[in-house]
């Protein structure tokens, strides 16, 4: 009969990779772009103001950490959808594109982009890699470490494809949870830009869950 690993050990590598976690994300807020953020934050600001949406596209985990980015612009009485919602209306001249990629290189997210930028909207690219072709395509990159190794030339789609797995909790989810800690404090700081409260976001907050 197979035997579960003991409890001690098995909780020993649970506190280790939460701790290299926070220590990484720790030591990415010192290496932030402050000309790069305050960009980014620009456009939101104006987007909000001018009535504009934003539309937020990653995929795989990054499409979650977006989910939950665009959930709290909602909050916030953004006009802010998701890449792949049936309800995505399109987007056009000064709207705002909000993409998030690790490498900058998944197709679906590149080629969203391109489409994008040929309408008129503003690109904003959360990514490791700011010479990536999303990078590139960009008007404003904020970049984010965390991606330390990736296969070349293989995009996400391609490595689902394949059963291609990258090793366990560093490289994309460094990236991941650093953006998902990144965006929140995002949040924050449009809240005090736009003056907004906690009452605000609540009364925006879904009002039918069980």
């Amino acid at each position: 009969m197979e035997r579960w690993p003991e409890a001690g050990p098995l909780l020993e590598y649970v506190k280790k990779t939460m701790k290299e976690i926070v220590v990484f994300i720790d030591k990415v807020i010192d290496r932030l772009k402050p000309e790069q953020v305050n960009s980014m934050l620009e456009v939101l600001e104006r987007v909000y103001r001018d009535g504009h949406k934003v539309l937020v596209m990653g995929a795989g985990r990054s499409g979650l950490v977006g989910r939950a980015f665009a959930m709290r612009l909602m909050h916030m009485g953004f006009n802010v959808y998701v890449l792949g919602e049936s309800i995505t209306p399109s987007i056009g001249e000064n709207d705002a594109v909000v993409a998030i990629s690790g490498s900058g290189r998944t197709k679906l997210i590149v080629t969203a982009a391109e489409a994008a930028k040929k309408v008129g909207a503003v690109i904003v690219a959360v990514t490791s890699y700011p010479d990536s072709p999303l990078g590139q395509l960009a008007d404003v990159v904020v970049e984010i470490p965390g991606r330390t190794k990736m296969a070349p030339d293989i995009d996400y789609f391609a490595r689902q494809i394949l059963g291609i797995h990258e090793p366990l909790a560093p490289l994309g989810t460094l990236f991941e949870d650093t953006a998902l800690v990144f965006l929140d404090g995002v949040v924050v700081e449009l809240m005090h830009r736009l003056g907004k409260s906690e009452d605000d976001l609540r009364a925006k907050h879904a009002n039918i869950e069980l």
